[in-house]
C-alpha cells in the first residue's frame, strides 16, 4: 500500500537539438477558455523581439506547471539565496509588445 500514491517513472527522450535549449528573456502569456499559450521571446538591443518557442497547454497543465515552478523556486532559494527582482511587480510591461494567440 505504501506505493499507491507514487507516480510511476517514465523515460523521456530528448533530441540533441532540443537539449541545447533556447534562451528567452521574456514570456508572453495568452489564454482562451480551453488553452494557455506561452510564447518565449528573445529580445536583444537593436533587434526586433522574436518568439523563439510557443507552448500550448490546457489550463490544468498550466496550473500544474505553476505549482512545480513555485516548488522549484523555493528549493532554489533555499540553496542559492533569494531571487531579487528589480521591482515588486509580478507583471512587466514592455511597450509595443502584445501577445497574440
Amino acid at each position: 500500500m505504501e506505493n499507491d500514491n507514487k507516480i510511476p517513472e517514465m523515460k523521456i527522450d530528448i533530441s540533441n537539438e532540443v537539449a541545447e535549449g533556447i534562451y528567452s528573456n521574456l514570456a508572453v502569456i495568452s489564454h482562451s477558455p480551453s488553452e494557455f499559450v506561452l510564447d518565449f521571446v528573445r529580445t536583444l538591443p537593436n533587434a526586433t523581439p522574436r518568439v523563439k518557442s510557443r507552448i500550448v497547454m490546457t489550463p490544468a497543465h498550466v496550473k500544474r506547471l505553476m505549482i512545480a515552478l513555485s516548488e522549484n523556486i523555493t528549493k532554489y532559494e533555499r540553496k542559492f539565496g533569494k531571487i531579487h527582482l528589480p521591482e515588486e511587480s509580478n507583471t512587466v510591461v514592455f511597450p509595443g509588445i502584445q501577445g497574440q494567440a
